[in-house]
């Protein structure tokens, strides 16, 4: 099982310097750690990755930290640890009960928040990925997608052909497919691909993702070749070129 420092980290926080301070401090800790200023780039960030924990500001521009983890809360089981530069316990308690994990008052000692951190995850650790809601989305989460012929069913994990044929997938396989087709027309780095396909089991620069792409486009693609569906960019990574039906 991975360790706790193979999490991904996303701080949520209107300071720079703060979301600089913790960035470098998670990251020296061993964990990916992708910063937002606002709502708007956090949910951008959670759409983009597998987000193990937020650690999210109370008092941010426009939409604030109660309103994103109710938001967030309502969507997933994803951790959440709240900042606040309020020390008042109304505000803990208010929190709290927006389904917070966890809460935090500034100025505070980073080791502390990496202790939280550990300890929340640790708590989390119970629930697969799925439960805890890392591939949470802030758009449409439909059951089924379609493209060109394709049918991709989320909920019984089955491909099925054009020709109605059930195309047998390997686990990471399908979890390949399920990030492109969720993320289509984008250009995804080999980085992106891993931290949403594989999560906490993805490693920095595993070229095993070139792999798995491959063998998808065997299954895919009429001429894996000359690949239309999966597309390499490059110096990018990948883009899935079809337009998706959702239902």
């Amino acid at each position: 099982m991975a360790t706790d420092s193979n999490a991904h980290i996303l701080v949520v926080d209107d300071d720079r310097e703060i979301r600089t301070l913790l960035s470098r401090y998670l990251a020296k800790e061993g964990y990916r750690v992708t910063t937002a200023a606002d709502g708007r780039e956090m949910r951008k960030a959670i759409d983009d990755w597998a987000i193990d924990l937020v650690v999210l500001d109370l008092m941010l521009p426009g939409e604030d930290g109660l309103s994103l983890c109710r938001s967030l809360r309502a969507r997933s089981e994803l951790p959440v640890i709240m900042l606040t530069a309020r020390g008042d316990e109304i505000d803990r308690i208010i929190g709290l009960e927006m389904g917070a994990d966890d809460y935090l008052a500034k100025p505070f000692n980073p080791r502390e928040l990496h202790a939280r951190i550990r300890a929340v995850l640790r708590r989390a650790g119970s629930l697969d990925r799925g439960e805890r809601g890392s591939d949470v989305r802030f758009g449409d989460k439909p059951e089924v997608l379609v493209f060109e012929g394709w049918r991709l069913d989320l909920s019984a994990r089955e491909l099925t052909s054009p020709d109605g044929l059930l195309v047998p997938l390997s686990s990471g396989e399908y979890d390949l497919l399920v990030a492109f087709a969720r993320h289509p027309t984008r250009v995804l780095s080999r980085e992106q691909l891993l931290d949403l396909a594989r999560g906490r089991d993805a490693q920095p620069f595993d070229r095993s993702i070139d792999v798995q792409v491959s063998r998808l486009r065997r299954k895919i693609e009429r001429d894996p070749r000359d690949p239309r569906l999966i597309k390499t960019v490059r110096g990018g990574g990948y883009v899935f070129t079809p337009t998706i039906e959702k239902f």
